[in-house]
């Protein structure tokens, strides 16, 4: 892995601790009987030696959560929004079919406290990046373990680096100019090229793999010397090419 340079000697050498983990995407899901972002996932994860990435929302009464999309249709054939609802409104929804539930952030965190690391990632939604990173910091602060956040809005970014600049933060990014998902064509040609990340400062950035090679990834990975993360390789060949690259890995759909 390339050597990343901070002006915080402590945030480097917690960056260091990540460089010999790969991290299973949303746990080590397989279908049907272990889905995505479930507790059984994540377990596995942990059996096999494995951290993982995982995704956190914000829930109406505060509670925080762990699921990949906002729509609760695709995971629990419900229809409504995440941040919609309330801890109990979930503890009635199951994943896939399964016995599993949605967990809490809590729940995932005692899971993995002393053992693997954790990319979190942040969701937002209706502009709530402020109340949802004071929130997973709040819980974070008395959590045990090696751990990171990353997320697509760069709202969530500039909140920690003002207040909690200590954090490691990742910017998460793609070819948007390709795949717009709603965006206009400046913020698509802003988030492509990161032109945000002079105003965030990531320490890392968590560019899709097949699209590492934009222009702005390479900038902050080659130029500013920034740690990468390439998400999310599906099989040996990109696994390995993303290694001879120093990228961290996030993998899914096989076991390195």
């Amino acid at each position: 892995m390339k050597n990343v340079k901070h002006k915080d000697p402590a945030k480097n050498n917690r960056m260091k601790a990540f460089d010999r983990w790969y991290f299973a995407h949303r746990g080590l899901h397989s279908s049907p009987d272990i889905p995505e972002n479930s507790l059984a996932a994540f377990q596995k994860a942990v059996m096999h030696g494995y951290g993982a990435e995982l995704d956190v929302h914000l829930l109406r009464d505060g509670t925080l959560a762990v699921l990949h999309d906002s729509s609760l249709k695709r995971m629990t054939g419900q229809e409504g929004m995440i941040e919609e609802c309330t801890l109990q409104d979930l503890s009635h929804l199951h994943l896939n079919g399964t016995d599993e539930t949605v967990p809490t952030f809590h729940e995932v965190l005692d899971l993995f406290s002393g053992r693997s690391p954790l990319i979190i990632e942040l969701k937002t939604l209706n502009h709530n990046a402020d109340r949802l990173s004071e929130a997973v910091c709040k819980e974070l602060d008395s959590y045990h373990g090696i751990w990171c956040l990353e997320s697509f809005d760069p709202h969530v970014l500039l909140w920690l680096r003002r207040n909690r600049p200590d954090i490691i933060r990742g910017q998460l990014s793609m070819d948007y100019m390709r795949e717009r998902n709603g965006l206009s064509f400046f913020q698509a040609l802003i988030g492509t090229h990161l032109l945000h990340g002079f105003l965030t400062r990531p320490d890392f950035i968590a560019y899709r793999f097949k699209d590492r090679k934009k222009a702005g990834n390479r900038f902050f990975l080659h130029v500013l010397k920034k740690q990468g993360v390439a998400w999310t390789l599906r099989s040996r060949k990109e696994f390995d090419q993303a290694l001879s690259e120093g990228l961290w890995p996030i993998f899914e759909q096989f076991e390195p």
